[in-house]
């Protein structure tokens, strides 16, 4: 019996030219899906006004706050499509004792009024940056260009429609 050569196109046999056309392939779907992330309208933005408030922050936080208010929030390094407009501060009470509660003049409450733009979903779900704002949520990052705050509980959400 006379042994079969494999069939040459060129200086490729056929096995290269299948590897070839499959690589050709995979690179032209990784184009498309790249190329395709959208349907090519802009999405849909709404407005939110949302207030964090951050317990037991040091007093003298909040004149340094309200000397860089407004500040673009920010996200990863990244500035975002939202600012804290305002601070406000109540005191930070704490139980004496005797059973009391008292002002503690080295802490206070603050907060914070934000606004921001947020892309509206089928599924409302309110993000800016990758933290999503729910009333209740107790581990917000408050983070601008000047400001940075751990553990922030948003107390309130508007939805401008």
């Amino acid at each position: 019996m006379k042994e079969q050569k494999p069939i040459r196109i060129g200086k490729f046999n056929i096995v290269d030219v299948i590897a070839v056309v499959l690589l050709l392939l995979v690179a032209c779907y990784g184009a498309y899906r790249l190329l395709n992330r959208g349907d090519g309208m802009p999405a849909e933005t709404i407005s939110i006004t949302y207030v964090v408030r951050v317990e037991e922050a040091a007093a003298e936080m909040y004149d340094a706050c309200q000397a860089h208010l407004p500040s673009t929030l920010m996200a990863k390094g990244t500035l975002l499509d939202g600012k804290i407009e305002s601070v406000e501060k109540t005191p930070f009470l704490v139980l004496g004792p005797d059973g009391e509660w008292y002002e503690d003049p080295d802490h206070v409450n603050l907060y914070f009024t934000c606004t921001a733009n947020v892309i509206r979903d089928h599924a409302l779900t309110t993000k800016i940056g990758e933290q999503e704002v729910r009333i209740g949520k107790t581990d917000y990052i408050m983070k601008s260009e000047y400001v940075e705050f751990q553990n922030g509980t948003v107390v309130s959400v508007e939805w401008d429609e």
